[in-house]
């Protein structure tokens, strides 16, 4: 009888990891050859009569069996959350690290220094600044309940309710993490990690979302040769001055505007500039219905020589907030010679979409817009 009992007892647990097992993946299983992690940039420091490292991060990789993309994909969260972001969905869907994966690129997923796997300091990094959940009701997942920007009564992409008690939401919340304060510091310590990294792996293609807009730019600017392409997701902006409005009262306190136009850190332009207020930036009028007018450099006519030649898409979302003026952070690249394309998903075919556009319900339909581009523009 106990050996039928234990038989039964083995029975069940493979049909539940069977049923566990089935289902999870995409059309075919995974292939890796190797994934693993490592820890770049940062510094060692002393403390309390010991040494320290500060300001590493933390990049998880997973290298396909069928490798068949030339460069690797490296995936930077934006703010307030970490690498999972990429890993999956709060509704429990493919994300877009296993899409790339899927797709034949190597894919290199990293946690900002001060976030997630990546150590936090209070007494080098400072305090964290946190998100109100009425903010995250109203800039991320509910914003059409709000309306606090034009294009905010279109979103329609979050899965569930977007509220809270809804399983997507309360999923998506535990991962968010609080950031650190400062925008110069901020920019520093991602892009010494992000140029560290690509010391170590070689040529890659990196992709940004909104607070993590700045760290590609930067790294292209120190690795010009490195870096292969750029996929920015709704970056931070607009160039040089945030936006009035409604919108302003959900901007952390003593939030810095980006004296470099699309930074918070010095950026190489030629002619030299030494100090940003050289740049002179004037406010144009709006292009548009419903878009916020653009600020530009007024001196003296000069480029990014370190971001010119390197593919750049910009990605906007219909609904989410940065559609009022991610135009602006486009034009100002190209005010300075960088080439660029600006992708408003609602012209493809994938309207509906807010700021967390990665995680939303279409997310695989822009992340294959994103590899259809790559394909076509990166070599």
């Amino acid at each position: 009888m106990l050996r039928g009992l234990v038989r039964l007892a083995a029975l069940g647990c493979a049909l539940a990891l069977a049923t566990a097992c089935a289902g999870q993946g995409g059309a075919h299983p995974l292939a890796l050859e190797k994934m693993g992690y490592l820890y770049v940039g940062g510094d060692s420091i002393e403390r309390d009569g010991g040494r320290m490292y500060v300001d590493a991060m933390f990049t998880e990789y997973f290298i396909p069996a069928h490798c068949t993309q030339p460069y690797p994909i490296v995936l930077v969260h934006g703010g307030t959350s970490t690498g999972a972001t990429y890993l999956g969905t709060p509704d429990d869907r493919q994300g877009w690290a296993e899409f790339f994966l899927r797709h034949g690129y190597a894919v290199y997923v990293i946690d900002q220094p001060t976030r997630g796997r990546s150590a936090y300091d209070p007494a080098t990094d400072g305090p964290l600044l946190r998100a109100r959940e009425a903010s995250t009701l109203q800039m991320f997942t509910a914003p059409a309940k709000f309306n606090l920007w034009p294009q905010a009564r279109l979103h329609t992409q979050f899965p569930g309710t977007g509220e809270p008690g809804d399983p997507a939401y309360e999923n998506f919340r535990m991962a968010q993490q609080g950031s650190i304060d400062g925008g110069v510091r901020m920019d520093t310590i991602n892009r010494d990690a992000l140029t560290a990294l690509l010391d170590r792996i070689g040529p890659a293609i990196i992709l940004t979302h909104s607070r993590a807009g700045p760290f590609g730019w930067l790294a292209a600017d120190a690795r010009p040769g490195l870096v292969k392409g750029i996929i920015a997701v709704e970056p931070n902006g607009p160039p040089f001055h945030h936006p009035e409005g409604p919108m302003s009262a959900n901007r952390p306190p003593g939030a810095a505007e980006r004296p470099w136009g699309i930074t918070y850190e010095r950026m190489t332009f030629a002619p030299t500039v030494n100090d940003p207020a050289e740049l002179a930036p004037v406010q144009q009028p709006s292009q548009g219905p419903d878009l916020q007018g653009c600020w530009v450099a007024s001196g003296p006519a000069r480029t990014l020589p370190n971001l010119v030649g390197v593919p750049i898409m910009i990605i906007s979302s219909e609904a989410g907030f940065h559609a009022q003026y991610t135009q602006c952070m486009s034009q100002f690249l190209t005010q300075f010679g960088v080439a660029n394309e600006l992708v408003r998903l609602e012209e493809h075919g994938l309207p509906g979409n807010g700021h967390l556009l990665l995680i939303e319900k279409n997310n695989l339909e822009i992340a294959a817009l994103i590899d259809a581009w790559l394909r076509r523009n990166v070599h």
